[in-house]
This record gives C-alpha cells, structure tokens and sequence, in this order.
C-alpha cells in the first residue's frame, strides 16, 4: 500500500486531541473516533468499525489498538504507526506532567474536589462509547442489551476476564437465535 501522507497527517489530526482525552483508557474515545471514522472521514465504513472493535476487544494488548486497525486501513504500516504514536505520545507526555503537579498537590480541597468533579464525566463519556456501538449496531435492542450487559459487568467487576463475557455473549445469542426472538 502506497503512503499517502495527508491520510497520515489526518490521522494525526484525528487521534492526537483524542489522545488527551483518553488518559484513563481509550474508552473514553471510541464514540468521538467513530463519528470522525466512520461518518466525517469515511476511513472505514460503520461495519467494518464494528469489526475492528470486535477484534481490539478479543485480542491482548491495549484498547488503544482500534486506532491502530483504522490507521492501518487507511495507510498500511506508516498508518499504523502514526496511529499508535498519535495515541500514545501526547497522552503519555500529560500523564507524566500531570503525574508531577497532582502529587504536589495532593490533599488540598481543590484536589479533592476535582477528583469528585471528573468522576461523571469519565462515565458520561464511556456511556457515548456504549452508544455509538449500539447505533453501530442498526439500534438492534438485542444487540443493545448485551452491549449494555457486558458495560455493567465490565463496570461492576473490573478484573473480570473479557473471555467469560465472550462466552456468556455467544450463549446469549444462541439461546436468542434458537429461541426465534
């Protein structure tokens, strides 16, 4: 695959700033990607996100890896890599000066505050990520419930293991399928 370095330089522009939004994990992040993927850029088409979501999801290694799956669609190798360093480098750099100034800081009742002060809107923004994939899915409330399903597990047992959620999904929808729902 030839590089195009203006799809290069999109997936810079594109994943960078959602970069910096993406401090506690990359959650936070597949709903603003998906619109600017999917609908603006038209990198890759709704299933084929799907598709690229199914497989971060199933593979070890980072959520972050979504990113580099579209950037390798779009630019082969070169935008993969740019995709992962996009994702990586300006995140990594505000964690680590963060890091520094909150410790200074720590105990005071601004800190205290804003550390209340974030808790929604890192769920809010995990819940847009729940329903991008659910409008992804065509609004299937089948679907949509085990989307659903899965981010109250996931939210309420943080060290489950994704592969017993897997398992309980595909049992679900073939009870569901077998069922005639």
């Amino acid at each position: 695959m030839m590089r195009d370095d203006s799809n290069l330089l999109g997936l810079i522009v594109v994943l960078a700033p959602l970069s910096l939004a993406s401090v506690g994990g990359a959650t936070a992040i597949y709903a603003p990607l998906q619109h600017e993927a999917v609908e603006l850029r038209q990198w890759v088409t709704p299933q084929e996100f799907l598709d690229y979501f199914a497989i971060m999801r199933f593979t070890p290694g980072p959520s972050s890896l979504l990113g580099a799956l579209i950037g390798w669609k779009i630019a082969g190798f070169w935008g993969a890599l740019v995709a992962t360093l996009s994702l990586y480098i300006p995140s990594s750099l505000l964690c680590y000066a963060a890091a520094r100034t909150w410790h200074k800081f720590r105990g005071r009742p601004w800190h205290t505050a804003t550390e209340r002060g974030l808790l929604p809107v890192a769920a809010g923004l995990v819940c847009a990520g729940v329903l991008a994939l659910f409008q992804l899915s065509g609004g299937d409330l089948k679907v949509g419930g085990v989307i659903v399903g899965v981010a109250i597990a996931l939210t309420l047992f943080r060290k489950l293991n994704p592969m017993f959620l897997l398992i309980a999904g595909a049992i679900v929808f073939e009870l569901v399928f077998l069922a005639g729902i």
